[in-house]
């Protein structure tokens, strides 16, 4: 079966909880590694109010015990802290006779670049809250919460992972290749845009203000690099099992994002195959190696030993405190679309649900290809994969 898991909960609900099943027994985890990783979220230069409302901790309910997991599905809770002022507004029961106006805060104006009027469209919602609760990206708080107990098994079989902001607003940082992954942490770690070129950091910033200033909003592109994975994870023999494009369709399906790219992705369409293929080189020591790095790790929907590398596009958020025009559902007049909050630019924070959202799958694609009922053989069979790759 391999690892999957769920998500539940709305945005102004009691709580968000994930279901993950699948990983192995006797790993290391506690509820601190999860917390420092929601931490990171909620941070990032050009955040919203809701990131002072909302202190992000985890519950682990099941699944692990005395600091060990256990085998069995994993439970993880986080509750929102806000959910004291939305308890009518948001309560499972229903509401006495004559209260519905005075309560439910109905929404029937369908904002532009949401899934507001086509979730209303498709489950017959004539209140538009019943859409925006779920789709909302505070989804994403989960999703780093599953996330981070990949993070977790990863980091414990020697695979690290960081992601970091490259672009904003057209605004491009200079990646330094020669960073080590520890490096490439600590200045990310200490920006408040996340990215790693001191030089265009306060100009990313004066984007983020003036779109802030101009009701506006902006987007840009992160990027996550994961080294230490053997070559040889994932598989050319089917579509669906191409590891790459299992990574293509994570990032997409993180909210506002728009695009992805492996290695450099589409500036491959602008080169001769001379520079765009990495020869390849054998070291005694070492074994099969790339010279360079343009596929971004992956060759044939297969690991080939390098760093894997990926990059994702994210649209800027569309609610706008310059609202753009859309429709009224009910009354089918125009309007200026409202503002529930908003953030003028999520870019850093996205870097680190991008980070999560691959560090998943990788993680699957590990558990799916090696014995993963137990943690302590499921790391021998990878270290004897690395070894069988060195000696081939």
């Amino acid at each position: 079966m391999g690892m999957r898991y769920l998500t539940a909960g709305e945005s102004h609900g009691p709580q968000l909880t994930t279901i993950l099943e699948g990983l192995p027994s006797g790993m290391p985890l506690l509820a601190e590694d999860i917390n420092e990783e929601l931490s990171r979220r909620q941070k990032g230069y050009g955040r919203g109010r809701r990131m002072q409302i909302e202190k992000d901790t985890v519950e682990i309910k099941s699944g692990v015990r005395h600091g060990k997991t256990l085998g069995s599905p994993i439970t993880l809770v986080v509750e929102n802290n806000d959910w004291k002022h939305w308890t009518k507004i948001m309560g499972s029961e229903p509401l006495e006779e004559g209260q519905e106006d005075e309560i439910k805060r109905k929404v029937t104006r369908a904002r532009p670049g949401h899934a507001d009027l086509n979730g209303a469209l498709k489950y017959g919602h004539r209140d538009m809250r019943n859409v925006l609760e779920r789709s909302s990206a505070r989804e994403t708080t989960v999703r780093v919460a599953a996330g981070a107990v990949a993070k977790k098994l990863l980091s414990l079989v020697g695979i690290e992972i960081v992601g970091h902001v490259v672009e904003i607003a057209g605004i491009k940082a200079q990646v330094d290749h020669s960073l080590t992954m520890k490096e490439l942490k600590e200045r990310t770690e200490n920006s408040p845009v996340r990215v790693a070129d001191p030089s265009v950091e306060q100009e990313m910033m004066n984007a983020i203000d003036e779109a802030k200033k101009n009701g506006d909003s902006i987007g840009g592109v992160v990027e996550v690099i994961a080294s230490g994975l053997p070559a040889g994870v994932g598989s050319y023999v089917h579509y669906d099992r191409k590891l790459d494009a299992k990574l293509a369709a994570a990032i997409v399906s993180i909210n506002a994002f728009k695009g992805v790219e492996i290695g450099i992705g589409f500036e491959a369409a602008r080169k001769p195959g001379s520079e765009v293929h990495d020869e390849i080189a054998w070291d005694p020591k070492e074994g099969y190696y790339r010279k360079t790095n343009r596929l971004g790790g992956f060759e044939g929907g297969m690991t080939t030993g390098m760093p894997v590398v990926v990059r994702g596009v994210m649209k800027p958020i569309p609610t706008l405190y310059k609202p753009l025009m859309s429709v009224d559902i009910e009354t089918k007049e125009p309007f200026a679309a409202s503002v529930e909050r908003s953030d003028s630019c999520a870019v850093p924070a996205a870097a680190v649900v991008a980070e999560h959202a691959v560090a998943w799958e990788l993680a699957c694609a590990l558990v799916d290809q090696f014995y993963s009922d137990r943690f302590d053989t499921f790391a021998e069979e990878i270290n004897k994969q690395r070894d069988y790759v060195r000696e081939f």
